[in-house]
């Protein structure tokens, strides 16, 4: 019996010590439970809650508003979209970080390199959307991109030498703007024949025009100019070269008969041409729609059809580093024993990375791919920002839809919730599964 009392006894300051740690435990814990009920458990509550009930918030309609979400053909959209990002972005973010982190093993600079691929995720989304939405401008004078298509464009394939130019009207020339431009009667061989045109700014004017002039027409020639019919301060006749007016280098005249071209010239400094070789018998002087065609501008990046893979590739960018730091460092607890042997055995570089490499590195890129999952479920500062608006519904995913569907203009919070417990149904099994994994990795 004393010894059970003395056994009882010591107990006692030791269960008065455990009490005294978890009342203490629960005072430190305390303010984080608090904050954490009131910004995540309260709103989630409120959410699912908000979203039994219609637009006012005040009549009850049940499961009406995830109904809705079912016929509603943007929100379609929206969640077909947000499947392009889930299947797509984690994807090649995946692939891209591998592969990168794999290359600089090999590089002298790795430590920099890793450092510069890094750098875009110190930039926030809004920023990183500015960036793109401005890079991906259609105007190649504004938008980067363009500006890089354009030249590659331009370097392969001729420019219009006059792509604002249209024939003043009445005075020998038929056609539409932008051409083809025919004469209105036929000529013969000997002939000489003047081509006005308006429309050209002075400072559309190639550097090295010089004043018009007619070319003289030999027997089997036909010779001309074409020539901007504007003297300065209005002066001249309509239709003729007038003293002051300039002529059009560079531009294609051809000599057509029966619809084939016999013979073809381009304009000199002074706008004279001469088409020679010519066979007796009647011609028409044309000249073509090469000569008048827009300017080519490049990709149109933010049209309804390239929106979603252009804010995508922003994406990419943005999250790139954050893979491959990720994966690196997988990379570098992997056994160099097992890679040595797998050499000295003969295997190349590609059986090592196919049989080795990836199979060692499976739990982290699986990390890594299911931790990007749950971030594209959530994306919406750079869809947002990026998309123009005429393309906004096109390039919706479920967290911009439940924005524009609360706030954006649609005034129904009890649909906008709806969206928002739907997009928390599809992150928490990702959650979960990253979670579970952390444990067994810690364990």
């Amino acid at each position: 019996m004393a010894d059970v009392l003395t056994a009882r006894a010591a107990a006692n300051p030791r269960r008065l010590a455990q009490r005294k740690k978890r009342r203490l435990a629960v005072v430190f814990v305390l303010p984080a439970l608090l904050l954490l009920g009131a910004l995540v458990v309260y709103p989630v509550l409120f959410s699912v809650g908000r979203s039994f009930f219609d637009a006012g918030g005040e009549r009850f309609v049940g499961a009406g508003n995830y109904a809705a979400i079912l016929h509603d053909p943007a929100t379609l959209k929206a969640i077909r979209n947000s499947t392009i990002w889930v299947v797509v972005a984690p994807l090649l973010l995946t692939g891209l970080g591998l592969m990168l982190a794999v290359l600089t093993e090999k590089v002298r600079w790795a430590t920099a390199f890793k450092l510069v691929l890094f750098l875009p995720m110190a930039v926030s989304f809004l920023a990183a959307g500015i960036i793109f939405r401005l890079a991906y401008q259609q105007d190649p004078d504004r938008g980067v991109l363009n500006a890089a298509v354009v030249g590659v464009h331009d370097t392969f394939a001729d420019r219009a030498a006059y792509p604002t130019a249209r024939a003043r009207e009445g005075h020998g020339l038929t056609g539409r703007a932008g051409g083809p431009y025919s004469t209105e009667g036929n000529l013969r061989p000997g002939r000489s024949v003047s081509l006005g045109f308006v429309g050209v700014a002075p400072d559309a004017m190639p550097a090295g025009a010089k004043a018009a002039a007619d070319a003289v027409a030999g027997a089997d020639s036909i010779a001309g100019a074409v020539f901007l019919d504007f003297a300065p301060g209005g002066a001249g006749t309509p239709g003729t070269v007038d003293p002051g007016e300039k002529g059009l280098p560079g531009m294609t005249v051809e000599a057509v008969r029966d619809g084939r071209v016999a013979a073809t010239a381009t304009t000199a400094d002074d706008g004279s041409f001469r088409l020679t070789g010519l066979a007796d018998g009647e011609y028409t002087v044309r000249l073509p729609t090469a000569n008048f065609t827009a300017p080519y501008q490049g990709v149109n990046w933010l049209s309804p059809a390239l929106v979603t893979p252009a804010i995508i590739a922003a994406y990419l960018w943005v999250w790139t580093g954050f893979a491959m730091v990720l994966i690196g460092a997988g990379l570098s607890a992997i056994p160099r024993d097992a890679l040595e042997a797998a050499r000295m055995d003969g295997a190349t570089e590609g059986q090592i990375f196919r049989k080795i490499t990836v199979p060692l590195l499976a739990p982290v890129l699986t990390v890594v791919f299911v931790t990007l999952v749950i971030n594209v479920m959530k994306v919406f500062d750079l869809v947002y920002i990026i998309a123009p608006g005429p393309v906004q519904e096109e390039a919706n995913v479920l967290a911009t839809r439940m924005w524009m569907v609360s706030f954006g203009g649609g005034n129904d919070q009890g649909l906008g919730s709806a969206l928002s417990v739907v997009l928390l149904l599809l992150v928490v099994p990702a959650m979960i599964f990253n979670i579970r994994r952390f444990r067994r990795s810690g364990a």
